[in-house]
């Protein structure tokens, strides 16, 4: 993240018309303006284009053709990544945690099954029948649903979401490449850098294994620089509510990624007015001016979003188990992920809480490569800032206490000191060192261009050589490889040729046997949430009076049942207690239909009995049997 230090570039310098007047502000960097000309009769041949105006152009032409070779190489890398779930997108789950995954296409199948019924997009109970799940409380991830719901409707949920985890990495890269060359630095080359490692650092990679929220960060670094516009004072008004329109878009594409957006952005200042006191305050009069205009038009349009994060049913407090759970160790930092080129199936372990959160595994090699920046530049404000803010959001992703090695002591570590303060005690504490990826990704930008500065110098055309060769060497180690893919149970013909809609109401529940949370999930998405289905994966309170958060529900006594006979842990028989038990149990999920597929159920023959003895004798419907239990549940 960038500080308004005055030794950072603020934009493109404008160009220049034929007379030497400057052109419009407000032109893009590369574009060309007409010089005013004089008026002559129209049998005059045209006047030739002056010879300033023709180079203007020339360069705005290099800088298009620039900015698009960016943006190939940059989605050329994404499909790199997640070219394996390519391959087959509705037969494949991409990366190692397909329940997170299984979840993620259900939200983007939900957000366009409410788009079509008009429905609310901030909770339902067509998951956790007849409960429901808070999505605010969870992913909610209302305005890429939103986005792609004729992509869902078209081809299914499991193709958005791979469209959705691809577009992302590209869109992130890009974003910060367009705003560090805009803003920031003036070598294109250094900017592509920058965003090369914002977007495809371990921290992305990793997160792209089912976290699609964590990577979408493609308003991210306009969010930061409307914060660096807006304390210059120039339009507050404007800066405000064009800071304000790309906050309500982030809160309703990731309401994480926001909160930690805004935390970089404290750090920010706090560093700024530590270095540069007095121009700080001179600064924070506009700056907390345009950010009460950005407060008013926020809270306008996420008032009851907000209510339901915080007070809405099914809502929670704080995220399950310790915070030092999902934390990182000190030596995460200099270890390599498990998708990088110097990295392999074991050197993560013991030093993140799983494959999906290693953010940081930056390497020895980029390690150093920072402190020298760190020391080459340390002259510069906006350096040191960077430096802050890295520092201290890489302290907090370690967690409540420090660690040694892989062990961790009992000697308290700066995140215990805002724990149990709201919002933060619902952060997974690793994901504070995605604020250090930004910190880095821009450092590198900005020690990019010092070097290219100097390239016309002769000495300096040797620093810019060597400069080049270390940023290759360092970052080399940790670019990444593709992730991994495997295959999943395919859903039933049932439900996938809407068969189902003979056997359930819109709204009522279909019970997927054995109930188990994700087939619900699958099965759900692959209908765009047309039928409600018992539990599934997500966040909740611990009960009705214990709103602590936790995962999922208890389940209910007969999906005990079945799934102790798919486990071959009881045999067939079944009293006439757990009768009264399976029909009370199918009018609390309401439902219509019990359903058990042919394929994929290990002792498949032993449910069907149980389920015969518990409901009556089964229909045979395509490949799955069917029990109506409408006659139990109306």
């Amino acid at each position: 993240m960038t500080a308004p230090a005055p030794d950072t570039r603020d934009r493109e310098p404008a160009p220049t018309g034929g007379d030497g007047s400057a052109a419009d502000d407000s032109s893009d960097p590369g574009s060309s303006t007409p010089s005013p000309t004089t008026t002559t009769a129209p049998e005059q041949p045209e006047q030739p284009e002056k010879p300033d105006t023709a180079a203007e152009k020339r360069r705005g032409g290099r800088w298009r053709r620039a900015d698009a070779l960016v943006a190939l190489i940059y989605l050329a890398g994404a499909f790199w990544v997640t070219a394996r779930g390519w391959r087959d997108y509705d037969g494949r789950l991409l990366g190692s945690r397909p329940n997170d995954q299984g979840f993620n296409e259900w939200m983007l199948a939900y957000a366009a099954h409410a788009v079509t019924n008009l429905e609310n997009p901030f909770f339902t109970t067509l998951q956790n029948a007849p409960a429901g799940v808070n999505l605010m409380t969870n992913v909610g991830m209302q305005l890429p649903g939103l986005v792609l719901t004729p992509v869902t409707l078209l081809f299914g949920a499991s193709f958005s979401y791979l469209l959705f985890i691809t577009l992302n990495l590209a869109g992130t890269g890009y974003a910060w490449y367009h705003v560090l060359s805009r803003h920031v630095v003036d070598s294109r080359a250094a900017a592509f850098v920058g965003g090369l490692f914002c977007a495809f650092a371990p921290a992305l990679i990793s997160h792209s294994n089912g976290h699609p929220h964590i990577t979408a960060q493609w308003l991210v670094p306009f969010i930061v620089w409307r914060v660096v516009a807006l304390s210059r004072g120039e339009r507050v008004i404007r800066d405000g509510l064009i800071l304000g329109g790309l906050v309500v878009a982030q809160f309703f594409i990731s309401l994480e990624i926001l909160f930690l957006t805004a935390l970089g952005c404290l750090m920010l200042v706090l560093a700024y007015l530590a270095f540069r006191p007095r121009d700080a305050v001179r600064r924070l009069r506009p700056l907390l001016s345009g950010l009460a205009i950005t407060g008013v038009l926020v809270s306008a349009a996420a008032a009851y979003p907000l209510w339901m994060q915080f007070a809405g049913p099914q809502h929670r407090v704080g995220h399950p188990g310790t915070p030092d759970i999902y934390a990182l160790k000190l030596g995460s930092f200099v270890e390599f992920a498990t998708k990088s080129i110097a990295g392999g199936p074991t050197s993560a372990i013991g030093w993140a809480p799983n494959t999906t959160e290693q953010a940081s595994f930056y390497g020895w090699s980029l390690v150093v490569l920072a402190a020298g920046v760190l020391w080459w530049l340390r002259r510069e404000t906006t350096v040191r800032v960077l430096g802050a803010v890295g520092l201290v959001s890489a302290l907090f992703s370690i967690g409540t206490t420090w660690t040694v090695g892989t062990r961790r002591t009992d000697v308290p570590a700066p995140f215990a000191l805002v724990q149990n303060l709201p919002v933060f005690d619902s952060v997974v504490v690793s994901r504070f060192a995605l604020i250090t990826t930004v910190a880095l990704g821009v450092l590198l930008a900005v020690a990019g261009d010092r070097l290219a500065a100097r390239r016309t110098e002769p000495a300096g055309r040797l620093a810019a050589r060597v400069g080049a060769v270390a940023v290759a060497a360092a970052l080399l180690p940790i670019l990444p490889m593709p992730l991994d893919a495997k295959g999943r149970t395919p859903v039933p013909d049932f439900v996938t040729a809407s068969t189902w809609r003979d056997h359930v109401a819109p709204g009522r529940t279909l019970v997927p046997v054995p109930v188990n949370g994700m087939t619900s999930l699958y099965w759900s998405s692959a209908a765009v949430a047309g039928f409600a289905v018992p539990e599934g994966y997500f966040l909740a309170p611990v009960s009705a009076t214990d709103n602590t958060g936790r995962w999922g529900v208890d389940p209910q006594p007969t999906a005990k049942l079945l799934t102790a006979v798919s486990l071959g842990e009881r045999d067939t028989t079944v009293g006439q207690a757990d009768v009264d038990q399976a029909r009370a149990d199918v009018r609390y999920w309401k439902a219509d239909a019990v359903v058990l597929p042919d394929r994929g159920v290990r002792r498949h023959d032993d449910l069907k009995t149980v389920l015969d003895a518990l409901y009556g004798p089964g229909e045979r419907v395509e490949d799955v049997w069917v029990w109506d239990v409408r006659p139990f549940t109306r």
